[in-house]
């Protein structure tokens, strides 16, 4: 006899038409680049010239965000807030290329309005163009192992803890931001859209061609190795239909 039908755990294509998911993308995408950039300007404020209690407190900010906002926003879309998240689900065959597209689309349209919502809650110009440096092979690769260490929290909690997801991205990130040299951005929409900050979060244009080139690696690498290693065994595959 079947388990009883449970229409929450039916994937979110599933329930929601496009324009609702692509809402839910763009508004926290939208909120994530808030607290990055607001967090980062209050840290940098805050801590009287010490780089390590700003970073500290932006990193507890972003952490405990991403938590919130997959949680609230997962089950509406999938929480990617991350082209590179959601072209490992195209890659898998989870979401159509037109709606990756959208997804991508509204992520660094979201990008971009949080970044100028933070710039207007501190008073900041509002329309900026990042001078941080962040520069060399070895920032590139971090963004590399960032964002393939990323994708694989992801799919090892989709495919054993799924309601662990928002906690173990949020976790993730937190530890990432300390151990990799980039402070883990992982995000490509992130990347342009902090390119767009010429404060403590920011990043100049011509070092996120770098991150970008090592999210796209990391991402396919995450999205080879992952879906090797999580995926359903065939002894389990007879079992479940047995």
């Amino acid at each position: 006899m079947s388990a009883p039908h449970d229409a929450s755990l039916e994937p979110p294509l599933q329930r929601f038409g496009l324009g609702r998911r692509l809402a839910a993308e763009l508004l926290g995408t939208a909120l994530l680049l808030a607290v990055v950039i607001g967090s980062g300007i209050m840290g940098q404020r805050l801590a009287g010239g010490n780089d390590a209690i700003a970073l500290l407190g932006n990193t507890i900010a972003t952490g405990a965000g991403l938590v919130v906002l997959i949680t609230v926003f997962g089950p509406l879309s999938g929480a990617h807030f991350n082209p590179a998240v959601t072209l490992v689900f195209a890659l898998k065959r989870e979401i159509g290329v037109r709606a990756a597209l959208a997804y991508a689309l509204a992520q660094v349209v979201g990008a971009v309005l949080g970044v100028c919502m933070a710039h207007a809650m501190f008073a900041e110009p509002i329309w900026q163009v990042s001078t941080r440096l962040r520069e060399g092979p070895a920032q590139a690769f971090s963004e590399g192992v960032a964002t393939f260490g990323l994708i694989l929290a992801i799919l090892g909690s989709l495919r054993f803890r799924p309601t662990a997801t928002p906690a173990i991205v949020g976790l993730y990130i937190t530890s990432a931001y300390w151990f990799t040299a980039s402070t883990s951005f992982a995000n490509p929409a992130v990347t342009l859209a902090r390119s767009l900050s010429d404060t403590f979060a920011g990043i100049a244009p011509a070092s996120a061609r770098g991150f970008l080139l090592g999210q796209l690696i990391g991402a396919l690498a995450g999205a080879a190795v992952g879906g090797w290693l999580f995926a359903e065994s065939s002894a389990q595959s007879g079992a479940s239909k047995g």
